[in-house]
């Protein structure tokens, strides 16, 4: 569980939510929205630890609570992050690193996806009822988008009528994507890309290429930074994923081009991080076609929520951009 040294910017809302603990004001439900891998949940387990530490007796006792909770075996923490899911996610002991809420009814109905269901809301709920040990108590949900209607229900019953002492910590990647009910009962917090100056510390051991490349991936998410210089197969595959596009931007041929265009005929995450490449890869370019360039991109972009034939599409900016 991280301390506020280890957040990357967001100052004004760490600023905010140590407001609500000095004051006595802390809401019993908070909505951290913002893109994925700013640090939304990072924040949230920073404010965790903060809440559950404040009715310390003395050093002594904060080291030991701090100690409970970093290993997510603090009574009055509950957290659903990673889910059981059949195939892809099996390991307890994995699972156990990162979420404490009971999961084992997940693989006896043999979860295939990381919806957060019902059940699962229920397992957070069996909780609840246990005896607290402190003042508060906290729940994180992390990507509160991915609850089923029947969850969101079972969820705002309890959100609406919180047990004593409760705090609900939900993150989001659109809070437009939640029942607005769930959004109305929760403190928002808006988080913002960060700035790129304070980006600069987590790439200080990187090669001036790769600082650059991370930087200019990431788009003010820092999340994205310490994913890639972790996974160093996942930093290869984008760095493949940029040459490629940039060899469409070069391309003389319109073959070359619908060739290299071949990731966005089929919608998922490989297209969308192609697209992203897209545009990465165009910001470097120079000439007088860029704007025109620009426009058939954002054309493109557009085009591809619909239900259009994709390759047609793909198709179609390939010839507007040759």
């Amino acid at each position: 569980m991280p301390s506020s040294t280890d957040i990357i910017g967001h100052e004004s809302q760490i600023e905010a939510l140590r407001s609500d603990i000095a004051s006595d004001n802390v809401a019993h439900a908070y909505l951290f929205a913002g893109k994925p891998h700013l640090g939304k949940f990072t924040v949230a387990k920073w404010f965790a630890r903060e809440l559950l530490t404040s009715d310390a007796r003395d050093d002594a006792d904060r080291t030991q609570l701090l100690r409970e909770i970093d290993r997510l075996l603090h009574p009055d923490l509950l957290v659903i992050d990673q889910l059981w899911m059949e195939d892809i996610c099996e390991d307890f002991d994995v699972l156990a690193k990162s979420s404490n809420v009971p999961q084992q009814h997940r693989a006896k109905a043999g979860a295939k996806t990381d919806t957060i269901s019902v059940d699962d809301v229920r397992a957070l709920q069996d909780r609840l009822h246990e005896v607290s040990t402190g003042r508060f108590r906290c729940c994180l949900i992390r990507g509160a988008e991915r609850m089923q209607a029947e969850a969101v229900n079972t969820l705002l019953k309890i959100v609406e009528e919180p047990p004593p002492g409760v705090v609900f910590l939900l993150t989001t990647e659109s809070a437009s994507a939640l029942l607005p009910t769930l959004v109305s009962r929760s403190r928002v917090v808006r988080f913002s890309p960060v700035p790129l100056p304070l980006l600069t510390s987590l790439v200080a051991d990187a090669s001036t290429d790769d600082a650059q490349f991370l930087l200019r991936l990431a788009q003010g998410a820092p999340g994205i930074i310490l994913r890639m210089k972790a996974d160093p197969d996942a930093l290869r595959l984008e760095r493949q994923q940029y040459a490629s596009a940039l060899a469409f931007w070069h391309a003389s041929s319109l073959a070359e081009r619908l060739q290299l265009l071949k990731p966005l005929e089929a919608k998922g995450e490989d297209a969308q991080r192609f697209l992203l490449h897209l545009a990465l890869a165009l910001r470097e370019e120079r000439g007088d076609a860029l704007s025109d360039r620009a426009a058939a991109l954002h054309g493109l972009l557009r085009n591809l929520k619909t239900n259009a034939s994709r390759p047609l599409l793909a198709q179609k900016f390939a010839m507007e951009v040759g």
